[in-house]
């Protein structure tokens, strides 16, 4: 039936029209902006996790930014610790030329000491940004180690947290350590029978020794420990440390009882070798869980007692020293002191080559962290891309689709449009 009031067939080729404009205007927005979902409303799902992804990708730009500026760090550090260790290769050598009899000890004295201002105006000028990794003397926690941000860490649940690529300071500085000399607390005390085998009340000929445990876990920055040694009745009068405080080791942040006692071994040790004791006495630190045990073992021969005394001086008064505070007292100006700075500058020199190394490894880790992000932020840039981008070659070929169709619609709505006029026709 057709009819003059309702023209059904314009109707509906006005609203095929419109279904087509609407799609064009699509289409034309897509290659606009080169986005398939631009906002919300296109696809509200895609759009959040694309939205999510971009603020992660942010995220990762400003990380990459924290490790370029810890790589820096890490990495003045690491040269400074390098140079250190050839300055105190330099330093080997005068001393290994003091050993001479026929030489000028005092000439070669001078050339030590201006070594060691060189040293010490490095570790002052190895800074970047104010932070200095060859200092690390404060007794605030944490402040021995410093913190790199490395990445964001996003759960399934949508939680995020960042992490860190922890560096710890290696203090390079030849600053001389310092106890209070009050608030002494004493943690044990054993006879040492630096005796004959004789006297031991065993009866054998093994070695005696005296062992002390230094607490478990860390440690407060600033306490100090040291090791008293009185010699008894006939003993070493030599090995007396009552009151110079000689074999000590004062904390760091960040330090355990294995680090105390591995301190306070390797000043023993030192200390003995600088009165010539050390084939009579030594101290050594246990294995595995026993390592914040300190073992002092005494020779079996020479009739001579010594009594040992852990102290631990609380952090309030003291001087943290810097790792390189041997040097500061290395005299080679006697024959006595060329030949015990022999055995302090091997030491010296790995704990800057140690230091070197430490610093090495965290620089290495840095620079393959910054590589993994950028690689990271690129993969998440082509995903959020697979998920809201246009795809052209697609879109240019709906668009001309969709302009044919506009094409026939426009000519569907002019026919049906014309058919109230046939009907005119049945009239004449």
């Amino acid at each position: 039936m057709s009819s003059i009031l309702t023209n059904n067939g314009a109707m509906v080729a006005l609203q095929t029209m419109k279904s087509i404009t609407k799609n064009m205007g699509q289409v034309q927005a897509e290659i606009s902006t080169g986005m398939a979902v631009g906002s919300a409303k296109d696809n509200a799902a895609v759009w959040a996790i694309a939205k999510t992804m971009e603020s992660d990708v942010a995220g990762f730009k400003a990380i990459s930014d924290s490790l370029s500026l810890g790589n820096s760090t890490i990495s003045l550090a690491r040269s400074s610790s390098e140079q250190i260790t050839k300055l105190l290769e330099e330093v080997k050598g005068k001393i290994v030329n003091s050993q001479e009899e026929n030489v000028d000890r005092s000439k070669i004295q001078a050339d030590i000491g201006a070594l060691r201002d060189q040293i010490s105006s490095i570790v002052g000028a190895a800074q970047f940004n104010g932070l200095n990794m060859l200092s690390n003397k404060s007794k605030d926690a944490g402040t021995g180690t410093v913190n790199v941000l490395s990445s964001l860490d996003r759960a399934s649940n949508g939680t995020v947290t960042a992490s860190n690529i922890n560096v710890g300071k290696s203090d390079l500085s030849t600053t001389v350590s310092v106890l209070g000399g009050t608030g002494a607390v004493e943690l044990t005390k054993a006879s040492v029978g630096f005796a004959a085998a004789a006297v031991i009340l065993t009866g054998n000929a093994t070695a005696p020794t005296s062992t002390a445990t230094i607490g478990t876990g860390s440690v407060v920055a600033g306490d100090g420990y040291r090791i008293a040694l009185t010699a008894g009745a006939g003993g070493l009068t030599n090995a007396n440390t009552t009151a110079a405080f000689e074999i000590r080791y004062v904390a760091r942040d960040g330090d355990t009882a294995v680090d105390v006692a591995a301190g306070l071994a390797k000043s023993f040790n030192d200390y003995a070798k600088s009165k010539g004791l050390e084939t009579q006495m030594s101290a050594a630190v246990g294995a595995g869980a026993n390592a914040n045990q300190l073992t002092i073992t005494g020779s079996s021969t020479g009739g001579n007692n010594v009594t040992a005394a852990l102290l631990h001086h609380v952090a309030a008064g003291n001087t943290i020293g810097g790792g390189l505070e041997k040097l500061a007292t290395v005299d080679v100006s006697t024959s006595a002191g060329a030949e015990a700075a022999l055995g302090v500058i091997e030491g010296l020199t790995q704990t800057a080559i140690q230091a070197a190394s430490d610093f090495g490894t965290a620089q290495k880790r840095i620079e393959i962290q910054k590589s993994f992000v950028s690689n990271l932020v690129d993969s998440l840039k082509s995903g959020i891309g697979s998920l809201v981008d246009a795809n052209m070659e697609e879109a240019s070929a709906r668009l001309q689709a969709l302009q044919v169709q506009q094409q026939l619609a426009t000519q569907s709505l002019s026919i049906a449009n014309q058919a109230p006029q046939n009907i005119l026709a049945l009239f004449r």
